[in-house]
């Protein structure tokens, strides 16, 4: 029987790139996989069996540069044969699904350290702008500190794991196919206890509380996170430790907002300030106080800047601005001569501001006698 186009088979175009050769592989490989198909009958396992391994071989040539110029240019035949087997040899079909089985089984059979871990630390609104250095207090397994990870009791020590022999590993079938899983004797450590560590139980580890310093540098914003290395979930002997991910969650501050990296402040001045301009002083969240010079007939609503008083950048690049919004504070109650003066200004502009004798209602009343 002919093979099908290598392409075809995964559903992509002939200039299709990497990333998309693996995604399609992946999708491909899953919808056909026969341990995904469990109820099928004998002939239509087999025949997933084919599809799943003819996926395989199309993304082993095409992701190889080399074999997939030679399929580009000769087609199946570039590899010596039309018919069945492998026309470019060599394929390792098993190497190409290592990855496809650790998301579909589970294990993956890749020996790995301590877990990693996840907490949230809680900044004022200054201490995100200007940076903080933190102390948190973290419980998590660790390394046993008497058996240092080994798990055997002092005097003792570990064997060499008989059945996956120090791998950490044993072949598990999957259907037709068989992968790498972890030893469920040694739970992948490739080495056994038969003394244990009467600190952790020949576990190689016990949950400790331990103080991690976090330094928060300025510029940050909330929700964003700081990546400790080696401060997660301990390892056993021999392998590594898992990392920390802190999560920065910021409060809100009573004066400022944040807008990228500028802060902005809402200032009230006085309607002659306004109308006739001035220097107003402008509080600082560092501290202290800029002075900020308002032009002469300022309407509510404008903005002035205070350039290199906003936030710091996180790639070290100055800082950005405050913002000043401007506000016009309308005084409550004024003393007569105050009211007079407006008054007087006010005529001035053709405004009539006096009271009236009489009231709107009354007014308005003969419209409807």
């Amino acid at each position: 029987m002919s093979k099908r186009d290598y392409y075809e088979v995964l559903g992509v175009e002939k200039g299709a790139g990497a990333d998309e050769l693996k995604k399609a592989f992946r999708k491909k490989a899953g919808e056909f996989h026969p341990d995904r198909h469990p109820h099928l009958a004998e002939a239509e396992r087999k025949q997933m069996e084919e599809r799943f391994k003819e996926v395989g071989e199309a993304y082993a040539v095409l992701s190889d540069a080399d074999k997939r110029e030679r399929y580009d240019r000769f087609g199946h035949q570039a590899g010596g044969g039309g018919g069945g087997g492998d026309p470019f040899g060599g394929m390792d079909l098993e190497s190409v699904f290592g990855d496809m089985f650790e998301g579909f089984f589970g294990g993956g059979g890749r020996r790995r350290g301590g877990a990693d871990l996840r907490a949230e630390a809680g900044l004022d609104f200054a201490e995100a702008v200007f940076g903080k250095e933190l102390t948190l207090e973290i419980p998590a397994l660790r390394r046993c500190g008497t058996c240092h990870g080994s798990g055997a009791k002092a005097g003792s020590r570990a064997v060499t794991c008989r059945q996956c022999g120090g791998q950490g590993r044993v072949r598990v079938n999957q259907g037709f196919f068989s992968v790498a899983a972890v030893c469920p004797s040694c739970q992948g450590r490739g080495q056994t206890v038969s003394d244990p560590c009467p600190s952790c139980r020949g576990q190689g580890r016990t949950r400790q509380t331990r103080s991690v310093k976090v330094s928060v540098p300025p510029g940050v914003e909330d929700g964003m996170q700081v990546r400790l290395r080696g401060e997660g979930e301990g390892g056993g002997a021999g392998e590594s430790d898992g990392d920390l991910y802190v999560v920065l969650r910021v409060r809100p501050h009573e004066l400022y907002e944040r807008e990228g990296e500028d802060l902005a402040l809402e200032l009230p001045i006085s309607f002659t300030q306004a109308a006739l301009g001035g220097e107003v002083e402008v509080p600082l969240l560092e501290g202290g106080v800029g002075h900020l010079k308002v032009p002469a007939g300022t309407q509510p609503g404008k903005v002035l800047r205070l350039k290199g008083k906003g936030v710091p950048s996180l790639r070290g690049e100055g800082r950005g601005d405050l913002l000043v919004h401007l506000t016009v504070a309308v005084p409550a109650k004024l003393s007569g001569r105050q009211r007079e003066l407006l008054e007087q200004f006010a005529a001035e502009g053709g405004e009539a501001v006096k009271a009236r004798k009489k009231g709107f209602v009354e007014k308005a009343k003969k419209f409807f006698d």
